[in-house]
């Protein structure tokens, strides 16, 4: 054990199965392997980083090449062997870095290399830690090596250890030569109290609830824990513990509760004081992408609570948190969470795209104020009054076609009102009233006053469903400007001096105008095709095409 290294993660990396952590059911195998003399020509380690693959492959060394043998196989007093080993300078174990040597020149020596037997104990091992990283050729020239390694005189024989973080990157014909072993993630449980040892050997002052934030954000990697823990270690003053809001700080997270008291303001659409609490995290130092990721981790103890306890929540939550979660899910549908679920996963990846990420989180707060369950509207999260009082303010209301008993979008709104009011007041004049009957008419209307853009967006990217006085029904495609709906709202309003209802459908609809014109266009070419005129013509000028034609009135 290296006891002058300052780093935790070297300093009590195990040297022994026996020190080894999370990882048992792997350990017993092996041990059983070597003592029954049924040591596999490879080993193959995968796994997340800092979960042992090295350490592994270390103490698998150890274990073949102990002069004390399997069964007595040491623990403080160090053989020569093993002493080398753990020191990196074991004439007969070589650790090769795939990541700077992944030529097939490189395995080429090593395969020279294993020619000669071992000089000082019995087998030669060959340590090729992110084994991934080797060149297809450098694999291939390893496979018959792998498959009939070379034996000594010793009675000894070589064998090779693998480790990586990328099996899949591996050629299965170099897989299937090895024996696999996954290594799991350190349970939280273990790994907790595996790091509250250590932070007592060391004498430090460290809250549990400071270790398990450590646990957490080590996501069951032990070097992390190890590494985090250093940290922690570090940043302590002389008697005085360090303790979760402290450790929150030096590590980027934020209280849990504040998160919970968060959804439960967004639930009650409290926008003022959710906005303020968001703002107070985010002062923290904490990232709006590992906001996002909590908030979804909140949203999924929200819908699973009822099914956890408090081990299964990996510490994210205390008793207090787990207690508060629990009673307000009672309040919320899972139709809502699902939504939240749902919504908050797009935002994630909104904020790539987005400069000022915390000004977007701020937005996807207050969308999810007015985000309602459509499904099941008796168990909305949100009181009836607070429900009224949303129906007044909501930029999307939602009615159902009693007919085809779907659900559209209705963006005419109050909102949408104050808004025609306000330009009303700036100058529109609903007095001169026109009557527009027909979509066509209405074409017609922005024709005449010369609002090309909306005509164009009616013509272009417009679906027809249904059109009757003072509503209209449409489809879209993806190109339709986004204030579109809002744009002709208030031109309807302004040219009729009545407020329309402009509704979007799930239907198809008609083709748009400019679908229709070149449906038309398509049509009379190949009518003019069929014509002797134009068979005349190609036979003179087969080259010919045509492009275009124009009908003539019958009195021309």
């Amino acid at each position: 054990m290296n006891k002058n290294s300052k780093v935790l993660a070297l300093k009590y990396r195990p040297q022994n199965f026996f020190e080894l952590i999370g990882q048992e059911v792997i350990a017993e195998t092996i041990i059983n392997s070597i003592k029954a003399n049924k040591v596999p020509n490879a080993y193959l380690f995968t796994g997340i980083r800092g979960v042992g693959k090295t350490t592994i492959a270390r103490i698998v060394a150890k274990s073949l090449n102990c002069t004390n043998g399997i069964d007595k196989i040491c623990k403080d007093d160090l053989c020569d062997n093993c002493e080398a080993i753990t020191n990196s300078n074991h004439i007969d174990v070589l650790e090769m870095d795939a990541a700077s040597k992944t030529g097939v020149d490189d395995v080429r020596d090593l395969i020279e290399f294993s020619r000669y037997g071992p000089s000082t104990s019995k087998y030669k091992i060959f340590i090729i830690d992110e084994v991934h990283m080797l060149s297809k050729q450098a694999f291939n020239a390893l496979l018959k090596t792998l498959e009939e390694p070379p034996q000594y005189e010793n009675g000894g024989g070589l064998k090779f250890i693998f480790a990586t973080t990328e099996i899949k990157k591996i050629p299965i014909t170099v897989v299937s030569r090895c024996q696999r072993f996954d290594l799991s993630r350190v349970k939280s449980g273990e790994l907790f109290e595996f790091i509250k040892k250590i932070k007592d050997k060391e004498k430090g002052k460290i809250s549990d609830d400071a270790l398990r934030l450590i646990v957490k954000i080590s996501e069951g990697s032990v070097r992390d824990a190890l590494s985090l823990l250093d940290r922690a270690l570090l940043s302590l003053d002389k008697d005085e513990e360090l303790d979760i809001n402290s450790a929150q700080k030096i590590f980027g997270y934020f209280d849990k509760s504040q998160l919970i008291d968060l959804f439960e303001l967004i639930l009650k659409g409290e926008e003022k004081k959710a906005i303020e609490i968001y703002r107070k995290i985010y002062d923290q130092g904490v990232e709006p992408k590992v906001f996002i990721n909590d908030f979804l981790e909140l949203v999924y103890y929200f819908k699973n609570i009822n099914s956890l306890n408090m081990e299964s929540t990996n510490f994210n939550l205390n008793d207090e948190e787990f207690s508060k979660i629990k009673k307000i899910t009672n309040e919320v549908s899972d139709e809502t969470l699902i939504l939240f679920w749902q919504f908050t996963l797009k935002t994630l990846g909104e904020l790539e795209i987005v400069n000022n990420q915390n000004l977007s989180i701020e937005m996807f707060l207050i969308r999810l104020m007015y985000l309602k369950s459509s499904a099941n509207k008796e168990h909305s999260p949100l009181s009836k009054n607070k429900i009224d009082q949303f129906k007044k303010q909501d930029n999307k209301q939602i009615i159902v076609n009693e007919k085809k008993n779907e659900t559209i979008s209705q963006v005419k709104n109050i909102s949408q009102e104050q808004e025609v009011k306000i330009e009303n007041n700036k100058g529109i004049k609903a007095e001169e009233k026109l009557n527009v009957n027909s979509f066509d008419q209405l074409l017609k209307i922005c024709n005449e006053k010369k609002d090309i853009k909306l005509k164009y967006e009616l013509e272009k990217n417009v679906n027809l469903v249904h059109f009757e006085n003072n509503r209209i029904e449409i489809s879209f495609n993806d190109n339709l400007d986004k204030n579109f709906i809002k744009d002709l709202s208030l031109k309807l309003f302004e040219w009729t001096g009545s407020r329309w209802i402009i509704t979007l459908s799930k239907s198809k609809g008609e083709l748009s105008i400019k679908d229709k014109q070149k449906n038309k266009k398509i049509k009379n070419i190949n009518s003019a095709k069929q014509s002797k005129l134009y068979k005349n013509l190609i036979e003179k000028f087969p080259d010919a095409d045509l492009i275009d034609v124009n009908l003539k009135e019958e009195n021309d």
